[in-house]
């Protein structure tokens, strides 16, 4: 999962989830992970998330 920041850059995150996860689910994932870094804010909008199956 692919997250921008404010800073202009994008942050990924591997999530780890059943087949069945909602992409919702992934998302918040990922953006509480990267909100308790010490990075730049990212954007909390779903659809600027991208969001890749890797088997």
């Amino acid at each position: 999962m692919a997250l921008p920041a404010v800073d202009g850059r994008q942050y990924v995150y591997r999530v780890d989830a059943p087949a069945d996860a909602l992409p919702a689910d992934l998302f918040w994932d990922a953006w509480h992970c990267h909100d308790e870094s010490a990075l730049p804010r990212a954007w909390d909008v779903f659809d600027a998330a991208v969001i890749r199956r890797v088997d």
